[in-house]
């Protein structure tokens, strides 16, 4: 899951300075239960009106069958708010080897 290999290198990602969030369209009692569940260090945002994942064009179409998920997607953003890079669904190939990709594309921008 693309939330492991995250959680797996959050004191990494911590000592570069940056900051990991993940979100869903799950409700914050949802949310809640898998942030334990899982043991993530970092925190879970409750998008259940779908309203941040229309801003960042990960919301299906309601007639998708899957639309109560958003598409798998990780955004840098950098320190000054702008998204300096993108992995979606197609390109995030290993959700293990998924924070190296990102810590790398990090380090490279330092």
């Amino acid at each position: 899951m693309q939330g492991q290999g995250l959680r797996d290198r959050a004191s990494e990602f911590s000592n570069l300075g940056a900051v990991i969030v993940g979100a869903s369209f799950d409700t914050v009692e949802e949310q809640k239960k898998f942030f334990e569940e899982q043991e993530f260090s970092f925190p879970l945002i409750a998008d259940p009106e779908r309203e941040i994942g229309e801003l960042y064009g990960v919301a299906r179409s309601v007639e998708d069958p899957a639309a109560a998920f958003p598409i798998r997607t990780s955004f840098l953003i950098s320190p000054e708010g702008l998204v300096a890079a993108i992995w979606d669904q197609d390109s995030i190939t290993d959700f293990q080897t998924h924070g190296d990709e990102v810590l790398s594309v990090i380090r490279s921008q330092s």
